[in-house]
């Protein structure tokens, strides 16, 4: 489970022994916020789990590992830089254990990876991010439940702006030669997350067209 192996991996390079769960536990409640409705533990879980049969590929797990735990550790939807606040607060917890600068840095760049989701030459980085996109290619009841929950957590913006913002999302993703990166996420994910992100995309604009024809101003014109 993502939590033990997490505490676990703290402990190994820390000389303080209550930094592991003081960490931890900083991690676990920051996740557990009312606000959180996809972004929580279920995901930094749903990560872990996803990347287990290509554990092997990863040159340095721990340090995946980390970037799990903190890439979602600032999450305001009212700002547009939560991955470098959260790649600032991972840089300042590990460097207070025993790594080197490297693994540091590294940590810091699978983080900011996870703004654009694009190539990148390490490949730790790339199964990182293709994990943290898995639920793209979820089962379509699974892939519903997730909108609904992103739309809770976007909770504050009305749909007239929610909508044209998610679809600009959706765009981009669509537009990308490859959603996921390496051939194993692509051979599990790929088919169905396109699919997936054309039947939302669908039903957002329904639901636009719906909205007008309720609209006073809006005037039906049948064909």
């Amino acid at each position: 489970m993502f939590d033990d192996d997490f505490t676990k991996n703290l402990s190994a390079i820390s000389a303080d022994p209550q930094l592991p769960y003081q960490y931890a536990t900083e991690v676990a409640r920051q996740h557990q916020k009312k606000s959180r409705h996809y972004h929580s533990l279920t995901h930094l879980q749903s990560i872990w789990a996803q990347l287990q049969p290509v554990k092997d590929q990863i040159q340095d797990w721990p340090v995946v590992l980390f970037a799990i735990a903190y890439h979602d550790f600032e999450y305001n939807v009212l700002k547009n830089d939560n991955e470098e606040r959260s790649a600032a607060m991972a840089l300042k917890r590990l460097k207070s254990l025993k790594l080197t600068s490297e693994q540091v840095n590294r940590c810091s760049l699978h983080i900011l990876a996870t703004k654009g989701h694009s190539i990148s030459s390490d490949n730790d980085t790339n199964l990182f991010t293709d994990a943290d996109l898995s639920i793209l290619g979820a089962d379509p009841t699974i892939y519903l439940s997730y909108t609904q929950s992103i739309r809770k957590e976007y909770r504050y913006y009305p749909d007239l702006l929610y909508k044209p913002g998610r679809k600009k999302v959706l765009n981009i993703f669509l537009d990308m030669p490859r959603i996921y990166k390496t051939d194993h996420f692509f051979d599990l994910y790929e088919k169905r997350a396109r699919a997936n992100l054309a039947n939302e995309m669908s039903l957002l604009a329904l639901a636009r067209h719906f909205i007008l024809c309720l609209s006073p101003q809006y005037k039906f014109k049948p064909v």
